[in-house]
């Protein structure tokens, strides 16, 4: 069996995170990384819980090194553990905030040992890891909610960055600080903060700023050359918020469809590229495009898409195992394809077609709009019944009123699809990631409906 290096960087004394103001070595790294294996329960799994992105990444690193499977759930609920106790009865939840739990057990994440007196702290050495090593279990809530679990073998991960790495156009030779606005946890944050770091030769940003001010303050404060890993919605509330912004080397951007009025307008502001990344937490990261420039997403080396029945699927590469796409999608040649939306997206209303991917796009794009969604809610007769069909818009723009807004609407979209109710909210309950769950949407609509509720719409 082949084995691969965990780290691409080749100087001990090399940056590999920054934490507030401290620079973390390759050195200390290991050897914190060695200190935890040293010290975890014996247990063939561990639930990557820490909020912290160096502590999350130590706890990776550890589980690599000691043979060890980590287990990404798509949240901490009670629910989603108790089915991990039942995938995984010796699992442990590693965590670095409050965490209990009645069905699994749980460890804190030590206090680690200052760097002069870390163990083997006076040895540099990378480790290398089988490249057929289970790494980790990724699980995606599904649209019952209830979690379906990938594998994730170190070698394919390992060959996903570092092709990820190439594309992005980073190197060890000239070594990039990453900020993340995304948890680790999550498929696009844990690949290309923390592993695309370990796969570049860069170093990542230990934090996860989420306001506009901590986000600018977080890269301003960061060694150049620098590169923000970010979604829509947080780079849409950064160039609402009309702060002053550093030039960077790179804007990632994923997790959410992005229109080419927003790229054009981040890529002015930061003075840098912005590529966009498309993928799954089934299959990782399989395309990308600089997307102010082109429509067209370009495959990462040897991703296959074949189509067959209606239904388009990927394999090679880096993919695991053949895998359905939940998206529509339209070949060009062998490399590049278009999205034309998610089967789940599309919307018929009275004979007329369209997506609410590229409706949210429209209602964000009127000036003051903050954050916005549309919503198609069940229908009470079971179905999508064309004739009764309408749909829900929630919006946060508080300079904005609703004849305004629908103005800015009608600019966009078809009568058809206007917005009723269109429903004012101070806030979206989006994730951490920028989704906005059918069961958060469902709650404020819920909310609205009832007696005595507020009505600005």
């Amino acid at each position: 069996m082949s084995r691969l290096a965990l780290l691409s960087h080749t100087d001990p004394e090399a940056i590999v995170a920054r934490r507030g103001g401290e620079a973390i070595s390759v050195r200390r790294f290991l050897a914190d990384a060695n200190h935890l294996a040293a010290v975890m329960p014996d247990t063939a799994h561990v639930i990557q819980a820490c909020a912290g992105r160096y502590h999350f990444a130590v706890g990776f690193a550890a589980c690599l090194i000691s043979g060890r499977v980590s287990l990404l759930p798509p949240s901490h609920v009670a629910k989603t553990l108790e089915y991990l106790a039942d995938f995984a009865p010796d699992a442990v939840i590693l965590c670095d905030n409050q965490c209990s739990n009645p069905v699994l057990p749980v460890m804190h994440f030590p206090e680690l040992p200052a760097a002069s007196r870390a163990p083997g702290s006076d040895v540099w050495e990378i480790p290398d890891i089988e490249a057929e090593h289970l790494a980790a279990w990724v699980f995606t809530s599904g649209s019952t909610g209830s979690p379906h679990p990938h594998r994730k073998h170190w070698g394919l991960i390992k060959r996903n960055v570092a092709n990820e790495a190439r594309v992005l156009g980073l190197s060890a030779g000239r070594p990039a600080t990453l900020v993340g606005t995304v948890p680790p946890q999550h498929m696009y944050g844990f690949e290309s903060t923390v592993l695309l770091a370990w796969q570049s030769g860069a170093a990542f940003d230990a934090g996860r700023p989420f306001f506009p001010a901590d986000i600018v303050a977080t890269l301003a404060a960061s060694p150049a050359p620098r590169v923000l890993v970010t979604t829509p919605l947080h780079l849409h509330a950064i160039l609402e918020s009309g702060l002053k912004l550093p030039s960077l080397e790179l804007v990632v951007c994923a997790t959410a469809p992005l229109s080419a009025h927003l790229a054009e307008r981040a890529e002015a502001a930061f003075r840098a590229p912005l590529l966009e990344i498309y993928g799954s937490t089934e299959t990782g990261q399989l395309a990308t495009r600089r997307t102010c420039r082109e429509e067209a997403w370009t495959l990462f080396p040897d991703i296959r898409l074949e189509q067959s029945a209606g239904q388009t699927w990927a394999e090679g590469g880096h993919i695991e195992v053949r895998v359905p796409l939940g998206d529509i999608i339209e070949p060009l040649d062998g490399r590049r394809f278009l999205l034309k939306g998610r089967h789940t997206d599309l919307i018929n209303i009275a004979g007329k077609r369209s997506s609410l991917g590229w409706l949210n796009q429209q209602l964000l794009s009127i000036a003051g709009v903050r954050d916005g969604a549309f919503y198609l809610p069940e229908c009470p007769y079971g179905g999508q019944d064309a004739a009764v069909t309408r749909l829900t818009a929630f919006v946060v723009a508080p300079g904005l009123d609703n004849e305004q807004l629908l103005a800015g609407l009608r600019e966009r979209v078809d009568p058809i699809f206007l917005p009723r109710p269109l429903i004012f909210v101070d806030a979206l309950p989006r994730t951490a990631v920028g989704k906005l769950p059918r069961a958060a949407c469902e709650e404020l609509l819920d909310r609205y409906r009832s007696p005595g509720a507020g009505e600005r719409t």
